[in-house]
């Protein structure tokens, strides 16, 4: 069995492709524009370097024909939405359906979590296999791989998408994605002033300060990458503290 690797950070592209390799024989990453490959993760590595002016989503008629080349059996991706982008593509070229926002996987199904955690559903899929993995799913596997790279020749697309305009985002603290300990405001904190509280919080327990959607696409308090909840962030840190959240199950 095959399995293609389709990942916009490192760091998830060494947690999918470790769980690729406890799902199958050979690993090949797609490693797209400056993602540098985590050393010994995959059999193959195939490079899409983005020719000037072309943006991340603009890969996805190369990314296709990279897998009609390979023809793998199954397609972990990471759930950024630059990634989703592409693989809804990939999996309709497949003939197939996305599974998205995976949790795990029980004797060859995958275990998804809907309406924030309300409701659990477990599904086979059909054809080639393509699911979006969320943090976490893979805890205990192992990566391996010579990491052989290849350079796959660019496929332009039929409608490239152009860029007006690009505000460079200023990150502070600590990185959620790779965080042990994350701290989550929401819409309990009544003015913004108070979410000072939150921070020195974070700065006692080294940890990353996150937020419910109100606080991030309500009153503008915080950046939207710091977002947590059903169509924000999947995140596995070791502890979580939600203060001043309405009780959602997707913060639970």
């Amino acid at each position: 069995m095959k399995a293609l690797v389709i990942a916009e950070r490192a760091d998830a592209a060494l947690e999918l492709a470790a769980g690729a390799r406890s799902m199958a024989d050979e690993v090949v990453l797609v490693a797209i524009g400056g993602l540098e490959a985590p050393e010994a993760c995959a059999d193959k590595i195939l490079r899409i370097a983005l020719p000037e002016g072309a943006v991340y989503d603009d890969a996805a008629d190369t990314v296709i024909s990279a897998f009609d080349a390979e023809q793998p059996d199954i397609v972990l991706a990471e759930p950024t939405r630059h990634v989703k982008a592409i693989v809804g593509r990939l999996a309709f070229h497949a003939g197939s359906s996305a599974i998205t926002d995976v949790i795990g996987f029980e004797d060859g199904a995958a275990a998804s979590m809907y309406f924030g955690g309300v409701a659990r559903k477990v599904q086979r899929a059909k054809g080639t296999a393509v699911y979006t993995v969320g943090a976490g799913a893979f805890e205990g596997a192992e990566a391996s791989g010579a990491n052989a790279v290849e350079d796959v020749a660019w496929v332009a697309p039929a409608a490239p998408l152009k860029l007006v305009s690009s505000d460079p985002i200023e990150k502070s603290g600590v990185d959620l994605n790779k965080a042990d300990v994350v701290v989550a405001a929401g819409r309990g904190f009544a003015e913004e002033s108070e979410l000072d509280l939150a921070r020195a919080l974070c700065d006692k327990l080294d940890a990353g300060l996150g937020c419910s959607r109100p606080l991030a696409e309500g009153v503008d308090w915080m950046p939207r990458e710091a977002y947590i909840g059903v169509s924000g962030m999947m995140l596995a840190p070791k502890v979580y503290l939600g203060i001043g959240i309405s009780g959602q199950m997707q913060h639970m």
